[in-house]
């Protein structure tokens, strides 16, 4: 039965208490402890059955509790602290980092597309490490004052919930999301009807509302499709779950963030500069942005192309080909086949924008792809992750050397106050200072860590390994109970894990590229390992596989199989429905962080980068930010970056090498005390990696980066663009168009070389070559000595560009061009010549795509 009306009902809260209604809707609360120890404070057991929701905290708790309180002198005087603490973060007059650097004149504003955000657990809109880097990304940009809006959609069921049958295998369930006890506000009109904006479906509009997060100083917005204005239940449900594997639902989900997410902004009459997307889920903001110029400003589709893409930023964060994602022609054709006509171009035109050959109409359109080819700055998320882009994606730019593709590297980074436990956080206060928390990338600050005593190190850590024990203990009980186990079976649960043993902790999406199961590999060698009565090691796992993924599912089954095998039944734990909550016991508790991805599969991961943030130390292999985080005195490698033909023959070696280092070194190490009980050894390596780790693997130094090296360059771009009623955008985009017609043109022809016959170190060679450029002159191109070792496949190895000036005008469109090779090293060289294009409104020479070559 529908009701006739509805009513929002809130919190009742006592005169003296109406900040914490203030406080509970900003999420400064989740990386902020004393906040989150005045809720606690308030009630415990309403803190934990809310799954630290302070939100609906407020709206469940009992009435005389919240008198209780309000006639509290201290906790009165506790909240006031935490509210003035808010507001002076939120609206203090200090300038933040932001206005020291750039001023407040100057300031851009960064709209930040993602699917998903991981903020905290009690708003589950996020399903893995992608959702929770866009989290912590908004609370750094909040730190620093940067001005960015966030932009995604507000599910109502979000990520599924995970749960095991008896046999150990995943079950989903989908419990829905009660928007009016999460931290979230509907955006409305002054009237107070709900802010909404409308997208055309095949079947016909849809509408979406808008919600409000506020996250410190940053405002995230949130689309919203479950509204009655929607009378399809397939319009209401677009909003409905994360990740779908429907690919129609999937394709409504995209158009909805991309093109009504920037409805959205603009019905909030939000005006943003820069444009983040985060991953190609929200590739079709590009489109709307395009198609936004060309009403509003009467541009050509080229033009208004020009001005979008130099204010793009995209960022890939999977080099697994099923993580990007990719949409039929059909589908293509039915959600936008009719938003052509907004954008001035064919179906055809616009396919061929997300296909790497945008002649093959047999390929697949890619949202990534979509996103490099409309924006000026592309990055992955860690330097071995750029190195694999521009291999995976270097036909985006044909005939472009591999290290030349216009790809970069901005390492991923963790928000680090979200994640450092309670007990570490009051150690670095003391012995660090404030600095480590209001500039987490200052190396010195970090340094400050080798001064810790390492007894009060130690207690520290063992405090949070003795309450990850309990923690897994109640879980593990919990899951047994609700799997019908037998009574023996649940008591036994009390008795897993020892505080004392050496712990390794697993937790991560359990895709089938990242190996799981490869400790276990070899059961009887790792019994002998766990058993070992004097030196007994432990592991905890935790994680979800898509539902869709069954051998992501069978990896969990294999593991609930050995957890109930009588030799590891007390050693080995699997915790289930993986979350934010259960990542927090795992990363600020165990001993070793374990990641066996097989390598070249991992972007970045940034789990690693949490738990190091706690003292805790990585064992993984080489891929991803273990590449480059790595040295010997703060971790572990697995092999040494071979790569074999077999992937059998693969696991079995870095199975090999991973036990290898358990039994001669880690386990050694961790057991080595002294007569004070303190493995000195083992300490000396935590402390090395922290300090060693944490200035650099955070996402206020990542955010940093990215304002330097892309929010920032995009902002001036479209300060210079937009100058003389966008005088410079035409003229761009009649040059490119010019360029285009014309490129054929152009023909490369003798080139000559002094050649002496014994070339030394430290030479100059002159080079000069007779070039055709038609109806081109010098200024519209480079012409370029592309030179470098010759390896013994005939290939130009780290070649060095050297671009030639123009000497000469011969008439009807030829030229000359002179240049020099500097002879730096011995050895066997080689050279070509080369012609680009030449623009200084070119964010990359191979933005184009043109590029000649001598035959």
């Amino acid at each position: 039965m529908k009701p006739i009306r509805t009513f929002t009902i809130i919190s009742a809260l006592p005169a003296k208490l109406q900040p914490l209604r203030e406080i509970a809707y900003n999420l400064f609360w989740a990386w902020d402890h004393e906040t989150i120890d005045l809720f606690r404070r308030l009630d415990r057991d309403m803190w934990e059955m809310t799954e630290h929701s302070p939100v609906q905290m407020l709206g469940s708790i009992a009435q005389p509790v919240l008198e209780a309180a309000a006639n509290d002198d201290a906790f009165v005087a506790h909240m006031n602290r935490v509210h003035n603490n808010l507001q002076e973060y939120t609206a203090g007059e200090a300038p933040t980092w932001y206005e020291r650097t750039y001023g407040k004149d100057s300031k851009p504003c960064i709209a930040y597309f993602s699917a998903e955000f991981g903020i905290t657990d009690c708003m589950p809109i996020y399903s893995g490490g992608l959702g929770v880097l866009s989290g912590d990304h908004l609370k750094s940009a909040s730190d620093l004052g940067t001005p960015l809006v966030g932009v995604g959609l507000l599910y109502q069921q979000g990520y599924f919930r995970q749960y095991l049958n008896a046999d150990g295998w995943q079950q989903e369930s989908y419990p829905e999301n009660d928007f009016y006890n999460m931290a979230v506000e509907l955006e409305r009109h002054e009237d107070g009807t709900p802010v909404t904006v409308t997208v055309e479906y095949p079947a016909g509009p849809v509408k979406a509302q808008i919600w409000r997060v506020r996250v410190g100083r940053v405002t995230l917005f949130l689309l919203d499709t479950n509204t009655p204005d929607n009378h399809r239940s397939e319009d209401r449900k677009i909003t409905n779950q994360l990740y779908v594997a429907d690919r129609e639902m999937r394709i409504c989900q995209e158009v909805m963030l991309g093109i009504g997410g920037m409805r959205a902004l603009s019905a909030l009459g939000i005006q943003p500069v820069v444009y983040h997307m985060n991953e190609g889920h929200s590739a079709f903001l590009a489109l709307e942005r395009i198609a936004r110029l060309k009403a509003e400003q009467g541009f050509s589709f080229d033009e208004a192309k020009e001005l979008v893409s130099a204010t793009n930023v995209f960022t890939i964060h999977t080099p697994v080909p099923a993580g990007n994602e990719v949409f039929s022609t059909q589908l293509i054709s039915r959600y936008l086949g009719d938003y052509c006509q907004h954008l001035g171009i064919s179906l055809a035109e616009l396919l061929a924008l997300g296909r790497q050959d945008p002649g093959n109409t047999n390929e697949d359109f890619s949202m990534g792809i979509l996103a490099m080819r409309l924006a000026a700055r592309t990055n992955g998320v860690s330097r071995l992750h750029g190195v694999v882009s521009r291999k995976i994606w270097g036909n985006v730019w044909p005939n472009v050397p591999e290290n030349e593709v216009p790809i970069k590297a901005i390492v991923n980074g963790i928000h680090i106050r979200s994640w450092v436990s309670k007990d570490m956080e009051g150690l670095f206060d003391r012995y660090l200072g404030p600095a480590w928390a209001r500039d987490p990338s200052d190396p010195d600050a970090w340094e400050r860590v080798k001064q810790i005593p390492d007894d009060e190190l130690w207690r520290t850590h063992e405090r949070r390994k003795e309450r990850l024990v309990a923690f897994a203990r109640r879980r593990l009980k919990k899951q047994l109970e609700n799997r019908g186990a037998l009574a023996s079976e649940i008591a036994l649960a009390g008795e897993s894990l020892n505080p004392e043993a050496l712990t390794i902790g697993f937790a991560r999406r359990f895709a089938t590229y990242k190996r799981s199961t490869l400790i276990l590999s070899d059961l009887e060698r790792l019994a002998k390992i766990l058993c070992n009565k004097d030196r007994p090691v432990q592991i905890i796992f935790a994680g979800k596989a898509h539902p869709r993924d069954g051998g992501g599912k069978e990896l969990i089954q294999n593991i609930i199989r050995v957890c109930r095998q009588k030799e590891a039944r007390l050693h080995i734990v699997f915790i289930e429905d993986y979350d934010m909550c259960v990542a927090r016991y795992l990363v600020q508790g165990v001993d070793l962080w374990l990641n066996t991805p097989r390598r070249l599969r991992e972007a970045s991961g940034t789990s690693g980068m949490k738990a190091a943030a706690n003292g805790v130390i990585n064992m993984s292999i080489l891929d991803g930010w273990w590449h480059e985080a790595y040295s010997p005195d703060v971790g572990w490698a697995i092999g040494r970056e071979e790569e074999y033909e077999s992937d059998e023959y693969q696991d079995m070696v870095e199975a090999n090498a991973m036990y290898e280092m358990l039994e001669d070194e880690i386990i050694p190490m961790f057991y080595e005390r002294g007569q004070d009980r303190l493995p000195r050894e083992w300490i000396g390596r935590m402390k090395a990696s922290m300090a060693a780790l944490c200035p650099v693997f955070n996402t206020n130094r990542m955010v940093h980066e990215y304002i330097e090296r892309a929010y920032h360059p995009c902002a001036e771009q479209w300060r210079n663009l937009t100058a003389d009623n966008f005088a410079k955008v035409r003229e761009l985009a009649s040059w490119k168009s010019h360029m285009r017609r014309h490129w054929s043109e152009i023909c490369i022809g003798n080139i000559e070389m002094d050649e002496p016959s014994e070339i030394k170190v430290g030479a100059q060679v002159a080079v000069r070559t007779h070039v055709h450029l038609g109806s081109l002159i010098p200024e519209d191109v480079s012409v370029e000595i592309y030179q470098g070792r010759v390896d013994s496949e005939g290939q130009i190895v780290n070649a060095l560009p050297l671009r030639m000036r123009c000497s000469a005008s011969h008439g009807e469109g030829n030229y000359t061009f002179d240049g020099a090779i500097a002879c730096r090293s011995s050895g066997l060289h080689g050279y070509s010549v080369r012609i680009l294009p030449n623009h200084d409104g070119l964010s990359s020479p191979h933005e184009l795509g043109l590029i000649l070559w001598t035959p």
